[in-house]
Order: C-alpha cells, then sequence, then structure tokens
C-alpha cells in the first residue's frame, strides 16, 4: 500500500470508528439494544425490527459503514480544502450539523422504513449534539491529528 494511501486509510478508519463506536453507544443508553435492527431495517424494512441476531449483526455492519462513508467524505474533502483539517473544532461540528440534516431529510425518508417523523425538539436538539460532538468532532479531529503525523519532518 503507497503512503499516499496510508494518509488517508489511517483517518478514514480511526475517525470513522470512533465516530460509529460513539454513536452506537449514544443510540444504546437512549433507545436500547435493538437499534441495529431498526438500522438493519432501513434495508430490509419493517420485517427487520423483528429479526434475529444476523439482523442485528447486519445493523451494526450498516451503522459502521455510514460512519466510514461520512469520514471518508471528510477525509478527501479535506485533501482539496485544507481549512477542514486546520479549523477541525468548528468545521467538524458543522460536519455533524450536516450529517444531521442528510441522514433525517434525505437518507431516513427514502430508506425502506421511510422514517419522517413526527419530531420533537428535545429529539432534535439531542440528535444535533450527537452528530456534533460525536460524530463530526471525531471524524475532524481526526482527519487533523493523522495529517500531520503524516507530514514528513512534523511531530505530534
Amino acid at each position: 500500500m503507497s503512503l499516499k494511501s496510508q494518509r488517508l486509510l489511517l483517518p478514514i478508519l480511526a475517525g470513522g470508528l470512533v465516530a460509529g463506536s460513539f454513536d452506537l453507544t449514544a443510540a444504546f443508553i437512549t433507545m436500547g439494544w435493538g437499534v441495529p435492527r431498526a438500522i438493519a431495517g432501513g434495508l430490509l424494512g419493517r420485517q427487520a425490527l423483528h429479526g434475529g441476531v444476523p439482523t442485528w449483526i447486519l445493523g451494526v455492519f450498516l451503522h459502521y459503514f455510514i460512519a466510514m462513508s461520512a469520514a471518508a467524505v471528510y477525509c478527501l474533502s479535506s485533501r482539496k480544502f485544507e481549512f477542514l483539517k486546520d479549523h477541525f473544532f468548528v468545521c467538524g461540528l458543522f460536519y455533524g450539523i450536516a450529517i444531521f440534516l442528510v441522514m433525517n431529510l434525505i437518507v431516513l425518508p427514502l430508506c425502506a422504513l421511510h422514517v419522517t417523523g413526527p419530531y420533537t425538539l428535545a429529539g432534535l436538539i439531542q440528535g444535533l449534539l450527537v452528530h456534533m460532538f460525536l460524530i463530526g468532532l471525531p471524524i475532524a479531529f481526526s482527519a487533523w491529528k493523522f495529517s500531520i503525523v503524516a507530514k514528513p519532518g512534523v511531530s505530534s
């Protein structure tokens, strides 16, 4: 594997795994252990909500796939737009908001469960905060951290 692809793969994996783990933990705390079946339901439909262990595992896999995809988009974008790494804190918070909006306004309504609300103010605030601090920020931080470590002659 080339150095260039390693420099891109490391922040994607780190950011995706950390953000995915934080988000899944928050979901388990607030909604219970059945969350991965609901995630799988986005692909399989309502019958997934009553699925067993394979459905649960599929939901976990899909969850981390989404987190890795979000990390890949940010890390690839940060190669073109350096300010995404230079100002990772603010950019990460706004990226979390963007992920929240894409998930709630595009992905969830188009998935097999057709989730469209109703939404509560408390749920919206919680969702925004989780996406800002537990998803967007770890992804942006990993893009910043691993871009500095990977540059020749720069130590962390």
